[in-house]
């Protein structure tokens, strides 16, 4: 039996204590939790057998009082002598993808991102659609290329319009990210049931964060008129730790003011932004600071126009938040806005970009004010690009 240290400045103290899937030196993927830098194998410690498996899903489906149940059980045992065959360093376990994703949506909540790629795609127009402040827009995306954090991401290839106006195909010139925030649902819906803003909590487990990778190249000549295709369906990449919403209720923060006041649908006396700062950094350097705070749309709201037209959710089910940017230029959290469209170079380690090259490696991590005063973290996403394929 030992005692886990967790050192004062943890960002993964017992107030946060994030889930995860692991596998131990030679042992098989389970589902745990973090503390400090250590992780506590649930399956173990809890002696139930939902946690013995490779993926959240199971537990996820069991409701949010079991989510609340199982977190008071978790922290009080932390204060405990724990045995040492349910204790990891964070150090000697493999990470997986937490939770089988179903079914993936993608936002487009930032007020500050879409003007920006308004003015940079339309800039003899009005930035934003008429749509935008009515309604969180979004698209489906491909469940099956979401990968855990830490996994090669293969330069992908597609059509790109050429300077003559007709395309070619070979590998994307413009790739980019796009630092997100996502939700993992937990307890499911009815097909044809909506899910109202103030169900958000009865349905969603926990949030982590999310990098999107971009090939603007293919998605411009593709998107028009049905959207994101192949230009977004490459590689998603998401944090290994999930925060659940309960770590995270000092970080509630009002939501920007909504002008035209949303539709009824969107309305609801819990709605709330939240208080979460990500850092991207870009090799090694950091490049931006984006604040999730000032995003337009609620993560409540998303879910409700998700499922407005009955559309159902199930445990495990993902969507995300869109690219997260603030209104200064070092608050951009995508390549597309920090080199306005390629025009204006970063200086990354002595190097100049605008859009990644072979090689590169970004990592997003974010921080959010703490239950007991203190900041927690939500982990990182991170990837590294490869060659496309054949080249």
């Amino acid at each position: 039996m030992s005692r886990v240290e967790v050192p004062a400045d943890s960002l993964f103290g017992p107030e946060n204590m994030p889930y995860g899937v692991f596998a131990p030196p030679d042992g098989d993927f389970r589902v745990g939790c973090r503390l400090g830098d250590m992780v506590l194998d649930l399956a173990a410690l809890l002696d139930d057998p939902v946690f013995a498996q490779p993926e959240m899903n199971a537990f996820l489906a069991q409701g949010s009082g079991r989510w609340r149940e199982v977190r008071e059980r978790v922290r009080a045992l932390a204060d405990t002598a724990l045995p040492a065959a349910a204790v990891y360093p964070v150090s000697a376990v493999r990470m997986a993808l937490p939770v089988r994703i179903g079914d993936y949506v993608d936002f487009y909540a930032s007020l500050d991102h879409a003007t920006n790629l308004g003015r940079l795609f339309r800039p003899d127009s009005e930035p934003l659609l008429p749509n935008w402040r009515h309604l969180p827009v979004g698209y489906h995306g491909r469940a099956g290329t979401v990968v855990v954090s830490g996994t090669p991401v293969v330069r992908p290839r597609g059509q790109r319009r050429t300077a003559s106006g007709t395309p070619d195909f070979g590998p994307s010139q413009r790739l980019d990210i796009e630092a997100e925030l996502g939700f993992v649902v937990g307890s499911g819906s009815t097909l044809g049931a909506p899910v109202s803003v103030d169900e958000f909590a009865e349905h969603v487990f926990g949030v982590a964060l999310v990098n999107d990778w971009s090939a603007r190249d293919i998605q411009a000549w593709e998107y028009q008129p049905l959207g994101p295709f192949l230009g977004k369906s490459f590689t998603t990449s998401l944090s290994a730790w999930i925060t659940p919403l309960s770590a995270l209720t000092r970080a509630r923060v009002p939501l920007p003011a909504q002008d035209p006041a949303p539709l009824p649908y969107l309305r609801g006396t819990g709605d709330f932004g939240l208080d979460i700062d990500l850092t991207v950094s870009w090799n090694g350097e950091v490049v931006a600071r984006p604040p999730y705070s000032r995003m337009y749309w609620s993560p409540a709201q998303m879910l409700a126009h998700l499922t407005a037209n009955g559309a159902s959710i199930r445990p495990g089910d993902l969507y995300a938040s869109g690219t997260i940017s603030g209104p200064e230029p070092s608050q951009r959290g995508s390549f597309i806005e920090l080199s306005w469209g390629g025009t204006q170079p970063i200086t990354v380690n002595e190097q100049t970009r605008t859009f990644l090259a072979d090689g590169d490696e970004v990592t997003i991590t974010a921080t959010a004010p703490g239950t007991e005063g203190r900041p927690i973290g939500l982990g990182e996403v991170g990837g590294r690009i490869l060659r496309a394929r054949g080249t």
